[in-house]
């Protein structure tokens, strides 16, 4: 009895959705999916059939056309896509059209919303086995998740655990039209020449090999899994919950391959990618082992590693732009957005700059120059900027894209941290300030 049915679909939907988003080549894979959700009554009206239109091909726009009419014939929304898939330097072809095929259905999925994707077991093949080529660890010998979060939504392949043979035979019976790339055929790319060249002769010896080897891969993403849930629990027990530092003294009690583990897990809640065994060694023996004097740094995927104070900190190349221009800041907002993503925030509290200050004074807002003083509330004379900011652990980076702020041109605060005894009030009905990514 074939597995494939909408019942296949149906028990791995959430409870409660709000669009369920097709990914629709026009091939095969995806029309059988399209077909099989427009067959049912209880999620049809939320079906939205969505087409990437990468432009590479001459008949690019000829598919557009076919799953538009094939969308309209099942009685399902159409929503076309058009991306930019040229490859970026270091970039395959295959890569560039994949990244900005998913870097355009990411922008797609509010809360609540669901991407059904049609792969199958042959595909979870071909990428286990192209991942063990590349020499992948235990997390890309796991595949395709059949399950995850994408975007503000959730990703599902549905298809994951059907056989090709079964998605060919669904598509006979219902006499489906379907469109074919004809790049598909050219072994000049690695998956194509895996499913043209390689797959057909395992299968003649191993006929099961795509079940057999879709089962590898689910036991490697179990024990990633396993892995994952044991380095979030440890993170989350070691992590500076404002900053998420890694603390070097701790992270050093585990062995050598938890440190591989927990360094590789932690780059990754900074939406990094994960890195290879070589990139962690160099973070280690760069970064880590450098000595206390030194200033090192590691970049890697547009963020740098760096240490402060036996802590090792990952930060957006962006966030450390510092701010160049004298910034205005009108009376009547409550935010000032910063050029490098940071942003100031008023927040009402009982002690701070009184509001009554606050809104009489042309207020500007610039980054350090050198030489700044403040005194503050409490203490004796004033003092400078640098020796507050090492007293308070102001890592380096930070002390020249922290935002001062001005009363007509007069130094009142700097960012989040002190206020200048000038300007502070605790009479109630003030401001405090917040600086954030």
């Amino acid at each position: 009895m074939t597995e494939l049915s909408i019942q296949t679909i149906i028990r791995g939907l959430p409870e409660h959705c709000r669009n369920i988003f097709i990914g629709y080549s026009g091939g095969i894979d995806s029309h059988v999916l399209l077909h099989l959700c427009a067959s049912q009554a209880e999620i049809k009206d939320k079906l939205v059939a969505v087409h990437i239109h990468h432009g590479l091909q001459q008949a690019a726009d000829a598919w557009e056309t076919h799953c538009r009419q094939q969308s309209q014939n099942l009685a399902v929304d159409f929503k076309m896509i058009k991306v930019d898939a040229t490859a970026k330097v270091g970039e395959s072809p295959e890569e560039a059209a994949r990244n900005a095929r998913y870097a355009a259905l990411q922008g797609l999925l509010q809360p609540g919303d669901v991407l059904l994707l049609g792969q199958h077991r042959e595909d979870q093949m071909e990428t286990l086995l192209l991942q063990l080529l590349r020499g992948s660890g235990i997390q890309g010998l796991g595949a395709m998740p059949v399950s995850m979060v994408f975007g503000q939504g959730l990703m599902l392949r549905p298809l994951l655990n059907i056989a090709k043979q079964e998605i060919q035979q669904y598509a006979g019976q219902h006499g489906l039209q379907w469109v074919d790339d004809p790049s598909n055929q050219s072994s000049d790319f690695d998956r194509n020449y895996l499913r043209n060249q390689v797959i057909p002769l395992l299968k003649q010896r191993w006929p099961a090999a795509d079940k057999t080897v879709a089962r590898a891969a689910q036991h490697c993403a179990n024990a990633a899994q396993l892995l994952n849930e044991w380095a979030e629990q440890s993170l989350s027990e070691m992590l500076d919950p404002l900053d998420r530092s890694l603390p070097i003294d701790q992270w050093s009690q585990f062995s050598e391959q938890r440190r591989y583990w927990l360094l590789r897990q932690w780059l990754q809640l900074f939406g990094l990618k994960p890195p290879s065994l070589a990139i962690l060694q160099t973070i280690i023996d760069q970064v880590v082992h450098a000595k206390i004097d030194a200033n090192p740094e590691v970049r890697i995927q547009g963020h740098y590693i760096r240490k402060y104070r036996q802590k090792l900190f990952c930060l957006d190349s962006e966030h450390l732009r510092k701010e160049t221009d004298v910034k205005q800041w009108a009376a009547q907002e409550m935010e000032l957005r910063m050029s490098n993503g940071y942003i100031l925030k008023l927040l009402e509290a009982p002690s701070g700059i009184d509001k009554r200050l606050w809104h009489a004074q042309n207020v500007t807002v610039a980054c350090r120059r050198g030489g700044e003083k403040i005194k503050l509330f409490g203490r004796e004379g004033h003092h400078c900027l640098k020796k507050l900011y090492q007293e308070a652990g102001i890592p380096p980076w930070e002390r020249d894209i922290r935002p001062l702020i001005y009363l007509n041109g007069r130094l009142a605060a700097v960012a989040d941290l002190w206020i200048d005894e000038w300007a502070w009030s605790r009479q109630g009905d003030c401001y405090c300030l917040s600086w954030q990514p």
